[in-house]
C-alpha cells in the first residue's frame, strides 16, 4: 500500500514496552496510532484526537479503564478494544457491561490484537463512503474524480489523497510535515519541494473548477482548504 490509512486508533495503555509493540504493528498495517501525555485528561484527548477505535488497558495511572470507558460513553459510541492481564472472568463481563466492544487478554500475539481492531471496525465502522463533500465540490475518492455542477476533473492518486485530506478537514491547517507523513509513507526524508510540487498541479487541475479558490497558503504554517 503507497498511502497511510487515515484511521486513527487511541492507545490508553501505561505500559511502555506493550505501546511500543502495538504502535510498530499498527503502523505496519498503515493505521495511525496515537498515546495519552496526560492521564489526567484522557477524555480531553478523545475529543481532540476523535478516534476510530479506542485500545484500552484496565490497569491505568489515576482512573482505570472502567472509570475511562464510562466518560467516554457519556458522548462517544467510539468503538472500544479492552485489554488486560486479567482473566476474562469477571472482568470481562465488566468491561463488556461498561460499554467495550470487545476484550482481549496479556499476554496476546499482535496478530491477535491486529485481527480483533478489523473484526470490531468491520462491525462498528459504517460503510466508508465513495464521496466527501465540501460545499458544492464532490470527490471521489475511489476514482480520485472532483466534480464541480457540470465538471469533472481527474486527479492522480497522490493528488487525490492531498484533496482528499482537505475534504476530511475543512478551515483546518495543514501543516507541510503533517501532510507529508499522510500522503508518503517512507523512512526517507522529504523535502517540501516534492509537497510543492504535488501542490502546484493539484491547484492547476482544479483551477477550472475554481475551487484553487478556496485552497490557501499560510506562509509558515502549511495550508487550508477555506469555506465560503
Amino acid at each position: 500500500m503507497g498511502f497511510l490509512d487515515l484511521t486513527k486508533i487511541l492507545l490508553i495503555e501505561d505500559n511502555s514496552d506493550i505501546l511500543q509493540a502495538m504502535q510498530e504493528r499498527l503502523t505496519k498495517w498503515q493505521y495511525q496510532s496515537f498515546t495519552i501525555e496526560n492521564w489526567q485528561q484522557v477524555t480531553q484527548s478523545v475529543v481532540q484526537i476523535e478516534p476510530d477505535l479506542i485500545v484500552m488497558d484496565i490497569t491505568l495511572p489515576v482512573f482505570d479503564g472502567f472509570y475511562w470507558t464510562k466518560q467516554i460513553r457519556s458522548f462517544s459510541e467510539v468503538p472500544i478494544l479492552f485489554v488486560s492481564a486479567a482473566q476474562m472472568d469477571p472482568n470481562a463481563v465488566r468491561a463488556i457491561a461498561s460499554g467495550a466492544d470487545d476484550y482481549l487478554v496479556k499476554p496476546f500475539s499482535l496478530d491477535v490484537f491486529i485481527s480483533k481492531i478489523q473484526a470490531i471496525l468491520r462491525r462498528t465502522q459504517r460503510e466508508i463512503k465513495e464521496e466527501l463533500l465540501f460545499q458544492n465540490y464532490h470527490l471521489n475518492i475511489l476514482t480520485n474524480e472532483v466534480s464541480y455542477q457540470q465538471q469533472t476533473v481527474k486527479l492522480t492518486p497522490t493528488e487525490g489523497l492531498i484533496l482528499k485530506l482537505f475534504f476530511l478537514q475543512p478551515d483546518q491547517t495543514l501543516s507541510k510535515e503533517d501532510l507529508r507523513q499522510k500522503i508518503w509513507q517512507s523512512g526517507k526524508f522529504l523535502d517540501d519541494a516534492i509537497l510543492n510540487v504535488n501542490m502546484s498541479r493539484l491547484r492547476n487541475k482544479i483551477a477550472p473548477l475554481h475551487l484553487q479558490e478556496h485552497l490557501i497558503t499560510e506562509r509558515g504554517r502549511g495550508y487550508r482548504l477555506v469555506s465560503s
